[in-house]
C-alpha cells in the first residue's frame, strides 16, 4: 500500500477512536444536536486541549520536520519519506496515549454502545477517510482533521438523523400499537420537576400488593426509553403500566402520553429544574401539565399540594382530580399527618378523605417522600386497595440509589447525589439537621437552572448554616455563590475547603473525617458538565 494511503487510513481511524469522547457527550445530550451544541460552546478550552492542539501539533510538525532533518539528510526524497514516518508514528503513538487516557477515566455513565451509537460510528469513519483524504489531495496534514473531532461527530450526527428517525418512528410506532392492543391495560403516568423516579418506584410497589406491575426502569422517561421498555418487557400478564415522564422542553410530555395515552397522572413537582433548556418556569409548569390535558374524559389526575404552581395546576383542572398533602384546609383526598420523621425513617398516618385511616412506616428519609407516599396512596386507593394493603406497599419500600440513600459505616452517608433542586437541597438539609454528631456536605451545587442558578446556589449556602458543621465545595468557580452564602451567613471560612474535584474531596474526608460523622453527598455532576 503506498505511504499516503496508509497515512489516510490510519489518521483517519486515529480520529475515529478519538471521536469517542465527543459520541459519549452526545450520548448524555440523548442525541440532540442543540444540547451538544451547548456543550460545545461551554466547552471550547477542552475542546482546544484535546484536539486542536494535537492536530495543528501534527500538522505543523509535518511541514517543519523536514526542514529540520535537513541537518542530518541531504537527499530530498529520502528527508521526506523520513518525516512521513516519523510522523506518522508519533501522530499514531500520541493518539494510542490519548485513547487510553479517555477510556480509562473515570464516568458516572458510562458510553453504551448502542446500535444507534454503532451506526453513528459508520458515519464517522467515512466522514474521517473523506476528510483526510479530501486534504491530502490538496497537499494539507491530514492530521488537521484530528482538530475538527467535535465537529466531525456533529456533522455525522446531522447526517444520519433522518435514518435515525425513521428509525425510532418505527419503534414507537410499534410500542404505540401494542398498548392499544391491550385496552384492559391500566395505565398512569408520571411527571414533575423532581421526584418522578421516586414516586414510581413507590407506586409500583404499593401497587404490587394487588396487581402484577410494570415499570419503566431506572430514569427510562423518553420516547425511545418508554418505547423499549414496552416492545421488550411488556408482558401479557402485566395488568398495570406505570411509565415515567420526562420533558426538557415544551411539547415532550405530549409526545409521550400520545405514545402512552395514560388514564390516570400523577404530578409530583413544579419547580426550576432545566431552566437552561425550558426559559422560564411558565414553560415547566405548560410542559408538566401536558399531561393532565393529555388524559381523557373519564380519566382522574392527582397532585401534590406545593401551595404553589401545582395548587394553581390543580385548579385549572377540568377532569376528576384529587390532590394530597400535609395541609387539610386544602381538603386533600389523601391527608399524611401526625409525622415522625428521623434518622432511620418516619412512621406516619395516612387519612383518605372516606374517613379511612392507617399508621405507616417507612426507611425512606425525608418529609418529601411522605408526601410521594401519599400521592401514591391515592392512587392505589382509587385502583381499589385497602389501607392495609397500601401500609404493607408503604412498609417495603427501599431507598432509590443516590437519593437520600442512607449508607451505615464508621461514617454515616447520606446519598443525594443523583441530581439536586432547590426543593430536594432543602430536604437533604432538614434530614441531615436529624443526624447526632458532626454534619458534612459535599456538593457541587445546583446546575441548569438557568439565570437564576448563582441566586439559588447563593441560597443554598445561607440554608446550610443551621444544618451542616463543615462544607465541602466541588468546583471552585462554580460554587462561589455556596461559598458567599455560607460567610454571609456567618459560617465559618476555616469549616470551608473548596476542592477541584469530588476524587479530592473524597481524599478530604478521609483525612478530616472522625467516627461518628454523618456525610451528605448531595448531587454529582454529570461527565458532560465543567465549570
Amino acid at each position: 500500500m503506498p505511504f499516503s494511503l496508509m497515512r489516510i487510513a490510519l489518521v483517519a481511524a486515529c480520529c475515529a477512536v478519538a471521536c469517542r469522547h465527543f459520541v459519549h457527550m452526545l450520548q448524555l445530550e440523548s442525541y440532540q444536536l442543540p444540547g451538544y451544541r451547548r456543550w460545545l460552546s461551554r466547552n471550547r478550552d477542552k475542546l482546544l486541549k484535546r484536539s486542536v492542539v494535537v492536530g495543528l501539533g501534527g500538522a505543523i510538525l509535518s511541514w517543519y520536520l523536514p526542514i529540520f532533518l535537513a541537518l542530518f539528510i541531504a537527499e530530498e526524497s529520502r528527508r521526506a519519506s523520513v518525516a512521513g514516518w516519523m510522523m506518522l508514528v508519533a501522530f499514531v503513538a500520541a493518539s494510542a496515549i490519548l485513547a487510553v487516557i479517555d477510556l480509562r477515566a473515570p464516568a458516572k455513565k458510562p458510553l453504551v454502545f448502542t446500535r444507534r451509537v454503532c451506526r453513528l460510528y459508520v458515519a464517522i469513519a467515512l466522514l474521517c477517510l473523506a476528510g483526510c483524504g479530501i486534504l491530502s489531495f490538496f497537499n494539507l496534514p491530514p492530521y488537521l482533521l484530528y482538530a475538527g473531532n467535535a465537529y466531525v461527530v456533529l456533522a455525522a450526527t446531522a447526517a444520519v438523523q433522518p435514518f435515525e428517525g425513521r428509525i425510532n418512528s418505527s419503534f414507537y410506532e410499534r410500542a404505540k400499537r401494542k398498548l392499544e392492543a391491550r385496552p384492559e391495560l391500566i395505565k398512569i403516568g408520571i411527571t414533575g420537576s423532581y421526584g418522578k423516579t421516586s414516586t414510581k418506584f413507590v407506586l409500583r410497589d404499593i401497587l404490587s400488593q394487588k396487581y402484577r406491575v410494570l415499570a419503566t426502569p431506572a430514569s427510562f422517561n423518553t420516547p425511545m426509553g418508554l418505547s423499549r421498555v414496552i416492545n421488550e418487557q411488556l408482558k401479557p400478564e402485566h395488568e398495570l403500566f406505570i411509565a415515567e415522564m420526562g420533558a426538557r422542553h415544551v411539547g415532550d410530555i405530549r409526545e409521550l402520553c400520545e405514545l402512552v395515552r395514560p388514564k390516570y397522572g400523577l404530578l409530583t413537582s413544579v419547580g426550576p429544574q432545566h431552566l437552561e433548556t425550558f426559559g422560564s418556569i411558565l414553560n415547566i409548569c405548560n410542559t408538566k401539565y401536558e399531561l393532565i390535558e393529555s388524559l381523557p374524559k373519564d380519566g382522574v389526575a392527582f397532585f401534590s399540594s406545593d401551595g404553589s404552581y401545582v395548587d394553581r395546576l390543580f385548579a385549572q383542572c377540568e377532569i376528576e382530580k384529587h390532590r394530597v398533602g400535609f395541609n387539610p384546609d386544602r381538603q386533600p383526598y389523601m391527608l399524611a399527618k401526625d409525622i415522625e420523621v428521623g434518622p432511620q425513617g418516619s412512621r406516619f398516618t395516612l387519612q383518605c378523605e372516606d374517613g379511612t385511616a392507617m399508621r405507616c412506616r417507612t426507611k425512606l428519609l425525608g418529609k418529601h417522600n411522605i408526601q410521594n407516599i401519599a400521592l401514591c396512596a391515592a392512587v392505589a386507593k382509587k385502583l381499589g386497595l385497602m389501607m392495609e394493603e397500601i401500609a404493607r406497599g408503604v412498609r417495603i419500600l427501599e431507598p432509590v440509589e443516590h437519593r437520600l440513600q442512607l449508607i451505615p459505616g464508621v461514617m454515616t452517608v447520606i446519598d443525594d447525589a443523583f441530581n439536586s433542586n432547590p426543593a430536594g437541597a432543602q430536604e437533604a438539609l432538614n434530614v441531615l439537621s436529624g443526624f447526632s454528631g458532626r454534619r458534612l456536605i459535599v456538593t457541587p451545587g445546583m446546575i441548569e437552572q438557568g439565570e437564576k442558578e448563582d441566586e439559588l446556589n447563593y441560597a443554598f449556602g445561607t440554608q446550610m448554616v443551621s444544618a451542616v458543621d463543615v462544607a465541602i465545595l466541588v468546583g471552585p468557580n462554580h460554587t462561589k455563590p455556596i461559598f458567599q452564602g455560607l460567610v454571609d451567613s456567618g459560617f465559618s471560612r476555616e469549616e470551608i475547603h473548596v476542592v477541584a474535584d469530588l476524587d479530592e474531596a473524597s481524599a478530604l474526608l478521609r483525612a478530616i473525617g472522625r467516627p461518628g460523622d454523618t456525610v451528605l453527598f448531595e448531587n454529582d455532576l454529570p461527565d458532560n458538565y465543567n465549570e
